[in-house]
């Protein structure tokens, strides 16, 4: 049997699932990885077109966010104008299985209308 994640009188922030999911909780960091996991590399406003529902504003807070954790490479150009592109890391990379697993168990798990938009 599995020792658990979450033992019993430990704070979740304080265990490796806590750690993970302090990492890449909310609503927006795994959807830019798995665009850059897709693109390899992508510029700001690439990223904003592909997740659409996302401002610049928070876009820019999430890509600065994954950058501090060392989950993403910010790449700045110096040229006017500035050009800047982003790469998932080394790092970054290891959690690409993880998104991945959490791709398959949607495919397996979902409604039957959602199966239906995936074909």
């Amino acid at each position: 049997m599995r020792e658990t994640c979450v033992p019993t009188g430990v704070e979740l922030k304080d265990t490796g699932f806590g750690y993970t999911l302090s990492l890449i909780g909310g609503k927006y960091k795994m959807i830019i990885m798995y665009w850059l996991a897709e693109q390899k590399v992508m510029r700001h406003n690439e990223l904003k077109r592909r997740i659409g529902t996302i401002s610049f504003k928070t876009l820019s807070i999430m890509l600065k966010e994954l950058e501090a954790d060392g989950l993403i490479i910010r790449k700045e150009f110096p040229q006017v104008p500035p050009k800047v592109e982003y790469s998932l890391s080394e790092r970054g990379l290891t959690l690409i299985p993880l998104l991945n697993m959490m791709c398959d168990w949607g495919k397996k798990n979902s409604s039957p209308e959602l199966e239906a938009v995936q074909r």
